[in-house]
């Protein structure tokens, strides 16, 4: 067995943007780490409403998306991202994809020279379709080797709830992953590394658009055997996607691709899923955004995935009927016979 090991200091200090369910959450766990290893880590959460972040503070807890979960002492927050990102070595971004890259354009001057940059985002970009760690280094001017994605099964409340969890720490120089890795390992959150970035990033978007299928397939009250067809098939077209552009297939197969396809499908947690179920049950977007307190980043990047696939001439058929649905080209009604709607072939022919 393989032990990570880095060569590479841990932080003391770290900025996590966005105070949402994922943010808070992982905030909670890179705090657990360093208790658990000894170490004394600050770790700084930056919010845009002031409830959120005086509660935080207060209470040590963020009830309006993490109930009753208590937060570690270590774990403080500001609407201030200057002062959240002071001196800040590791800088974890957990902020909607599609608002993203200005946001970067505002923040990039007080980000210190040498750090490290994670992202928890799981979406592409419309108009661009780069993935959040090609956006990242973009906007930052910094290396891919100072760009890491953690992805995998991270539904966050039962991660906060500290049921355990295995997830994926990716980036292309396997010492800042194994780094990452190290500051993330609580009793309840086990990483593994990789330097499969791509591969880790296309399992985490496609699956929201495939949750957003099968969501749909529970709202129009279709059985087991429907849902679990749709994974299945969607498992492959997630894989089609992230082989053309140069992913590799035991990816597919692990955390950031089987692993974290099955909880987003599967689990009413899940923001996509949930949306995918309203939208089935005959809600229109605008009635589903009004339901929901976070983004299903499904509906934003499901666009996004099918142009990539077009541009690539990659077959995704269950995508280009939920994009169909979204765009408002197809019914719900329509949308079952669509969903495994490819010319009869081996099942291993993907």
């Amino acid at each position: 067995m393989t032990v990570i090991e880095s060569p590479l200091p841990a932080p003391d200090t770290v900025a996590v943007l966005g105070a949402g369910s994922w943010g808070t959450t992982f905030a909670k766990i890179l705090a657990d780490a360093a208790a658990t290893a000894g170490v004394e880590r600050r770790i700084r959460i930056w919010g845009r409403r002031a409830r959120v972040v005086d509660q935080i503070n207060a209470d040590h807890r963020n009830e309006q998306y993490l109930k009753d979960i208590e937060l570690p002492h270590a774990v403080t927050a500001s609407t201030d991202v200057a002062e959240v990102l002071q001196d800040a070595g590791l800088v974890v971004l957990a902020v909607p994809a599609q608002s993203l890259r200005p946001q970067l354009g505002e923040w990039k001057r007080l980000l210190a020279p040498d750090a490290i940059v994670v992202s928890l985002m799981k979406g592409l970009e419309l108009g661009t379709d780069a993935r959040m760690s090609e956006v990242i280094a973009q906007e930052l001017g910094i290396p891919e080797s100072r760009v890491v994605v953690v992805s995998g099964p991270n539904l966050a409340m039962e991660i906060a709830r500290e049921q355990p969890t295995a997830s994926v720490v990716a980036c292309s120089d396997a010492d800042t992953a194994a780094a990452i890795a190290l500051c993330c390992t609580a009793p309840y959150f086990r990483p593994y590394t990789s330097t499969d970035v791509v591969g880790v990033e296309i399992g985490g978007i496609v699956k929201n658009v495939i949750a957003l299928a099968v969501g749909i397939c529970e709202g129009r009250q279709m059985g087991d055997n429907t849902k679990a067809s749709v994974i299945t098939r969607g498992l492959a077209e997630t894989s089609r996607l992230a082989l053309a552009l140069g992913g590799e297939a035991h990816t597919m197969a692990g955390l950031a691709g089987l692993g974290d396809l099955v909880a987003t499908c599967s689990s009413a947690l899940s923001r996509n899923h949930t949306a995918g179920r309203l939208l089935g049950e005959g809600l229109s977007l605008e009635q589903v955004a009004e339901q929901m307190t976070q983004t299903a980043e499904g509906i934003k990047s499901g666009p996004a995935v099918h142009e990539l696939a077009g541009k690539l001439n990659v077959e995704m058929p269950i995508t280009a009927a939920v994009v169909a649905v979204l765009e408002g080209k197809m019914s719900v009604d329509d949308l079952g016979p669509r969903l495994l709607a490819r010319a009869l072939k081996s099942e291993g022919d993907y």
